[in-house]
């Protein structure tokens, strides 16, 4: 009990004081939550400042959000900075759209957006002094097309950066920063010096106005680089010269990943803290599995479920991948939970009648507050975290498949009481299912690779809160109820709403 009030007070004190230092961050910054037709854009400025425009753009399955670190960072270095939404990404109702695959489908239409923005962008700051882009991931293609067409541009920096539109001449000023651990991004950067005669780290200017760079990140990936200050500095050291802007110091940069990071560690930490104090009670036992049951119902549905869904769908819901995530999810947990039912061990989730309601009533009601905060602390900070609108029919399909596949995780962990390599075990095993989908059908299942890296995240976060809720009650039901519906609703929020044609 001490380590629970230890942890609930030292976790609610530092995520406060995360939120007090992010809030205080930008309190000199003046800042408008706008919608341009169903574009949603956010705008960053000091109150006096009349420096060029830089217009923000990020990656597939990302948000305005997530380019926080850097438009912050800009505004406070006196530049006007505008971030949006692309089309079916964050609070953007406009799905995707076109082919995916080809130059003139989804690309053209989000280049043509990036162009509507910086319309609207330069008519509302009325005469601008100078227009830059800056992009992540899929819109480092974006913005570096866009600029090539729009003589507007004066410079564009490339986060994570490739882009087959990128030429030795065109365009004519362009940075590339990559993280250190992106080696096949910086072995494309690498190519593109090389047509010019130069090397990673150079800095190429000449009096025509020609200038290219590519760089790399310190100790960063593919996410880390939109925390990276050292990135962060040298975008904007790299607009200073482009715009001819001198300094008499270099402007100070927060550590925004790691603040954001101990906030929500904090966050994670009280909650674990109330779970423990709130739902401990009277010691319970959990029903043991035995180990022939426990082993079938862990591995063998990691193995039959993407062998069956092998080119399934249910091409009506309007998320990339939602609807074999859907039934994934579905038969992967329904398979688990048969198992255990047919081994006799049924009692394991659904103990005595009593028991049973007030797991239900525990489950869904700490996990609604859990999810609540955490999620958002996560759409102020971190990325669009709103799965309503557009996303609702896609977070209640997936929800009906992450019930019965969570509720199997909390069984097959006897609500987190089972030792840790059990534990380990059980998780790697839903997760190494998802990667034999992709395996077996890399085209489609490509971008299923993108949410592994938010299940990692998921169980480091609502799986440890849960599990001191499932631990405090020996409540396989609740724990399982809590982590589908969190589950359900992170997938729901993350990917981008799309329509084919």
């Amino acid at each position: 009990m001490i380590r629970a009030v230890i942890g609930l007070i030292l976790g609610a004190l530092l995520a406060l004081s995360a939120v007090i230092f992010l809030e205080r961050d930008r309190a000199d910054i003046v800042q408008q939550q706008m919608l341009w037709g169903d574009t949603p854009v956010t705008w960053m400025q000091r109150p006096a400042s009349t420096g060029p425009v830089i217009i923000l753009a990020h990656g597939f399955a990302g948000s305005r959000q997530l380019m926080q670190a850097y438009q912050i960072s800009l505004a406070k270095a006196d530049y006007v900075t505008f971030s949006f939404d692309f089309e079916g990404h964050g609070r953007n109702r406009q799905p995707m759209r076109g082919d995916v695959t080809a130059i003139d489908g989804t690309t053209r239409y989000l280049m043509q957006e990036l162009a509507r923005v910086t319309d609207r962008a330069i008519d509302a700051v009325g005469q601008a002094n100078g227009l830059a882009y800056l992009g992540h991931s899929m819109a480092s293609d974006i913005i570096i097309r866009q600029a090539i067409e729009d003589p507007r541009v004066a410079t564009t920096a490339a986060l994570s950066v490739f882009s087959l539109a990128i030429t030795p001449d065109e365009p004519r000023s362009l940075l590339m920063i990559n993280g250190q651990w992106e080696a096949g991004l910086r072995a494309a950067a690498q190519s593109v010096m090389q047509q010019i005669g130069a090397s990673e780290g150079d800095r190429i200017r000449d009096v025509t106005g020609f200038a290219r760079a590519a760089l790399v990140a310190p100790m960063t990936e593919h996410v880390g680089i939109l925390y990276s200050r050292a990135a962060i500095a040298e975008v904007i050291a790299w607009y200073d010269a482009e715009f001819g802007i001198t300094r008499a110091s270099p402007p100070s940069i927060a550590p925004y990943g790691a603040i954001i990071l101990s906030g929500f560690a904090g966050i994670v930490m009280a909650l674990g803290g109330l779970a423990t104090l709130g739902f401990s009670g009277k010691p319970r036992r959990v029903l043991p599995i035995a180990p022939r049951a426990f082993w079938l119902a862990a591995l063998l549905p990691a193995l039959i479920t993407p062998v069956v869904l092998r080119g399934a769908s249910l091409p009506f819901l309007p998320v990339i991948l939602a609807d074999y995530l859907a039934l994934h999810l579905a038969l992967y947990g329904g398979l688990a939970i048969a198992i255990l039912l047919i081994t006799g061990h049924g009692s394991v989730i659904f103990p005595t009648p009593r028991r049973v309601l007030r797991s239900l009533w525990i489950g869904i009601g700490f996990g609604a507050v859990a999810l609540g905060l955490m999620g958002l602390y996560l759409d102020r900070y971190v990325g669009s975290f709103w799965a309503g609108g557009a996303r609702l029919l896609p977070f209640v399909m997936i929800l009906i498949g992450a019930l019965p596949a969570m509720i199997a995780d909390a069984a097959l962990i006897s609500a987190a009481r089972a030792p840790i390599w059990k534990r380990i075990l059980v998780r790697f095993a839903f997760l190494a299912s998802l990667g034999l989908a992709v395996a077996l059908d890399f085209d489609r299942m490509l971008f299923l690779i993108l949410i592994l890296p938010v299940i990692l995240l998921f169980y480091a976060s609502f799986g440890f809160v849960y599990g001191r809720l499932g631990r405090g009650q020996a409540a396989v039901l609740g724990m399982g109820l809590a982590l589908g519906l969190s589950l359900a609703w992170a997938l729901a929020a993350s990917f981008p709403l799309f329509q084919a044609g």
